[in-house]
Parts: C-alpha cells; structure tokens; sequence
C-alpha cells in the first residue's frame, strides 16, 4: 500500500523526525497533536480547555489539507499530564464530536513534548 505524507502549514509543524499526518489506502494518520498555534509555534496560554480547542482546531486542520472533516474521525488517544484534567477535556472535545463520536481512549501520561498538558492523535477516514 502507498502512503503519501501530508504538511499543512494551518498546524503546527512537525517537531521531530514524523509527519503531520499519513494518507494510506482511505485512511488518515494524524500524528499525536499538541496545543500548539501554527502562527506563532508556541504552546498556547490558558487551562485545558484552550488547549483542547487548539490540539482539534491542529487535528481539523490536518483532516481539511487531506480532504476530509472531524465528522469522519473514527479514532482518537487522548493523552494527559493530569487525569484531574478529564472532566474539562471532555466538554471540550464533545463539542467538535456531536453526533456518530469517535472511539476514544484517554491515558495518564508523565509527560509530554515540550511541556504539554495534552495530546491527541487521530485516526480518520478519506472521502
């Protein structure tokens, strides 16, 4: 099976040897994301809900550059510094996964890169 590597410059750059995302066959790839504002390329400031809304506006604008949407998500790992964070993640994330969510599992983790309190990576179906 062909990959193809995808870039977007609407989400972060890649801040290692990996790619945004991975187009296989019909499906998308998207690499672990964290709250990071592709126009200034720094963690964004606030509690776990900001960094929430950033990490899905990271994972759409992903999604968008393969031609896809959220609505098509089949898969996500939430990854958290403090599982104390759940509750607010959760709010958040309910409100781009309305109708038909992703299968999900989130994780307690020690760290993240550069500090963060969240991650998430996605599985996603192509049109």
């Amino acid at each position: 099976m062909e990959k193809k590597i995808l870039f977007t410059e609407s989400a972060p750059a890649a801040i290692g040897p990996y790619s945004q995302g991975v187009m296989a066959g019909n499906m998308l790839f998207v690499a672990g994301q964290v709250p990071i504002d592709p126009e200034t390329a720094e963690l964004v400031k606030g509690g776990i809900e900001e960094k929430t809304h950033q990490v899905i506006r990271n994972i759409r604008a992903i999604a968008e550059a393969a031609g896809s949407n959220l609505d098509r998500t089949l898969k996500t790992t939430v990854f958290l510094k403090n599982m104390d964070d759940f509750a607010a993640m959760n709010r958040v994330y309910g409100q781009y996964f309305t109708e038909k969510p992703p299968a999900r599992s989130a994780i307690q983790v020690s760290g993240l890169p550069k500090g963060a309190d969240i991650e998430i990576e996605a599985i996603i179906a192509l049109p």
